[in-house]
């Protein structure tokens, strides 16, 4: 399989916020083909800059993809403010997507919050429902993805967002394999581990939508994530991944959660190696340079 032009790889923040030309130059200037739009603190974007970022991204061959606040989580045991507070954010979230054109809305699935695993569910997909609805209803009814969380006991396990995903269609699994690896006190090291994950992904999503995935090294303690590590000094690496990849027949989207470029870039490198392509720099060497064009034109 030939995945130059279908692994799209890029940082979890916008890199500029002065502009969506200048951030859209930086993303090309380290040959990244995508970025999640940073809204887990706050909502900094609005609707014009995020329509003027999506359309040079479109231009540039950039995916966009959307972190929803992490207080917009669904499954809230109780209704109330902190329920419609965390719909208005997933709806704004929606809204900023679709004026960017984003593949999907990235969301928490929150918390058990004292109940069993199959209620804490029921309510997400519950509340959910109800979200989509009034997405409808503005027509911003976005694909939603759902995070594979890094807290052992807690809500958000591979097995809770593959039944999350497969009883609430228009939500995707988000596979966050620095979180797996902690939960599982660093067990994804072999290519096998990582493809049993994608193919529970697989077995759920759309036949046409990417795996959307977060990665980074991690530091985890008691299999609950601590911090995301330079690439290097935790165990955690992009090769098995890219082998894993390898074995499935659909496009994916590799975000990054690094805390630096110097990471960035020897994650990408090495997982572009290991789906069998050219580097990464090199294989978007020429889009990039001709999407620089384009950008310059669009803003003169």
């Amino acid at each position: 399989m030939e995945l130059v032009a279908q692994l799209h790889y890029g940082p979890a923040r916008v890199p500029s916020r002065k502009s969506p030309e200048e951030a859209i130059e930086l993303l090309q200037e380290h040959s990244f083909t995508a970025c999640e739009i940073d809204f887990e603190g706050k909502f900094w974007m609005d609707y014009p800059w995020a329509e003027w970022f999506g359309e040079l991204a479109r231009d540039a061959d950039i995916v966009l993809s959307v972190h929803a606040p992490i207080a917009g989580f669904m499954g809230h045991a109780e209704r109330g403010k902190k329920l419609n507070m965390a719909v208005g954010m997933l709806d704004h979230s929606a809204g900023i997507a679709k004026a960017a054109g984003a593949e999907l809305v990235v969301f928490h699935p929150g918390f058990l919050l004292g109940r069993e695993r199959d209620a804490a569910i029921d309510s997400v997909v519950e509340q959910l429902g109800e979200l989509r609805a009034r997405l409808e209803k503005k027509d911003r009814a976005v694909p939603f993805g759902v995070e594979i969380m890094g807290r052992v006991r807690e809500l958000g396990t591979a097995e809770d967002v593959f039944a999350i995903s497969s009883r609430a269609g228009w939500v995707r699994p988000v596979l966050d394999f620095a979180h797996l690896h902690a939960v599982t006190d660093g067990g994804f090291t072999e290519p096998e581990t990582f493809a049993a994950i994608l193919a529970g992904a697989d077995q759920v999503l759309p036949p046409d939508a990417p795996f959307h995935i977060h990665f980074s090294d991690i530091a985890f303690a008691n299999r609950n994530e601590t911090k995301h590590l330079p690439y290097g000094e935790g165990t955690l690496r992009a090769a098995p991944l890219g082998e894993a990849l390898t074995q499935f027949d659909r496009p994916a989207t590799v975000i990054t959660e690094s805390p630096d470029l110097e990471s960035h870039e020897a994650i990408r490198e090495e997982l572009y190696a290991a789906v069998g392509t050219r580097s990464a720099s090199r294989a978007s060497s020429a889009t990039a340079s001709a999407s620089r064009s384009s950008s310059r034109k669009n803003s003169a």
